[in-house]
């Protein structure tokens, strides 16, 4: 997998306050438009580590995320904003932040609408993904799915891998644990294939492919007092994500087994037509 190219952020174009983070799409200097999601933000560091581990993972793994590069931000950038926010945001923010291609036509997921263009294999990988990657944004009220080019693409993980906000007590035992909020991942019921894609998804991600995916996570995000952990060495820090995410796939998976008992519960549940009560 090769590095990430880094791109010169050179316009704040506008702000995106659907979330709490306040990314915003952002022109470079080569790379055209990004949304970016800033170091400055409240969730800090990690949030930006998340965006890009599980980014990468789910490339890995066959979905389509918007193309993932590191986006520097001077210190001049943003200097003639006029919203004080942002202007804190953006002092925060000066050196690497994370961007994904600005997807120009794009909109927002909705199942009712758009839900002819998610396939039960799309369905299954995305959770097996969220499970895996402990991710709670996948719900029907915040879907982080965009249409673009007649397809889905996933967006902001900020949120997920949260065991990275208290790494000294996951242990062993906690990093195998099932994610319980799978129960509300809005592509539950199609997930009809997870386990049968469960070994197939859990090979492609074998230590080199790890050790590819946390290579491309820049030193400046992982080590020192502002990062993702507090780790003195990214090499340090990397470590510790490899060996979450290689403990968290050996098998048995008690994460795939639990979205398999979750998706029954969920169909057994579900509301039946008018012609099935007849």
């Amino acid at each position: 997998m090769p590095q990430l190219p880094t791109y010169t952020a050179t316009r704040y174009v506008q702000p995106l306050r659907e979330g709490g983070s306040l990314p915003a799409i952002v022109d470079t200097d080569t790379g055209g438009m990004f949304v970016v999601k800033f170091r400055g933000a409240g969730q800090g560091p990690r949030a930006l580590v998340a965006e890009l581990v599980v980014g990468l993972i789910a490339q890995r793994i066959g979905l389509p995320v918007p193309a993932l590069a590191l986006i520097d931000v001077p210190p001049q950038f943003g200097r003639s904003e006029p919203d004080p926010e942002i202007q804190d945001l953006l002092k925060a923010s000066h050196g690497i932040n994370v961007g994904l291609q600005y997807l120009d036509g794009a909109f927002n997921f909705d199942a009712t609408a758009a839900g002819d263009l998610v396939s039960d294999d799309f369905a299954a990988r995305l959770v097996w993904l969220d499970a895996l990657v402990t991710n709670p944004d996948r719900t029907h009220k915040n879907a982080n799915l965009m249409v673009w080019d007649g397809q889905p693409w996933l967006i902001d993980h900020g949120a997920a891998l949260y065991a990275h906000h208290d790494w000294p007590r996951v242990d062993e035992a906690r990093t195998r644990t099932p994610f319980p909020l799978i129960k509300t991942h809005l592509m539950l019921a199609r997930a009809e294939q997870v386990q049968a894609l469960d070994a197939e998804l859990a090979a492609r991600l074998d230590d080199d492919a790890l050790t590819e995916i946390l290579a491309a996570v820049p030193d400046e995000l992982l080590a020192g007092p502002q990062s993702a952990g507090g780790f003195e060495t990214a090499d340090e820090a990397r470590e510790r994500y490899r060996t979450y995410l290689r403990d968290r796939l050996a098998p048995p998976r008690a994460w795939v087994a639990a979205a398999v008992d979750a998706r029954a519960a969920e169909l057994a549940t579900a509301p039946r037509s008018l012609s099935a009560r007849r």
